[in-house]
């Protein structure tokens, strides 16, 4: 596997936390086994997608979920994979 961009990493955990079956979230372990990261990646993570709001914890549940802007920030990435990727003809 190839090594992934921290940009590759956020977005793979958001997409986790966002394709949940479950309305109360997701538990950080599920998001680590689904991520493919390690404890210590995955608390590096937490901390910076809480601090900047692209998560949201919910002590009660011990789970996580997506905010909006979360939400905005995965569709962003979206839109600049599918720019690089797809071929354009002009």
């Amino acid at each position: 596997m190839k090594n992934r961009s921290r940009n590759e990493i956020i977005a793979f955990i958001l997409e986790s936390v966002s394709n949940s079956k479950s309305t109360d979230g997701i538990t950080a372990t599920k998001i680590m086994y689904s991520a493919f990261l390690s404890y210590s990646q995955l608390k590096e993570y937490l901390i910076l997608l809480l601090d900047k709001d692209l998560l949201e914890y919910y002590p009660n549940t011990q789970t996580y979920k997506v905010t909006y802007k979360g939400t905005h920030y995965l569709s962003i990435h979206k839109q600049l994979i599918e720019m690089i990727v797809t071929p354009t003809h002009y």
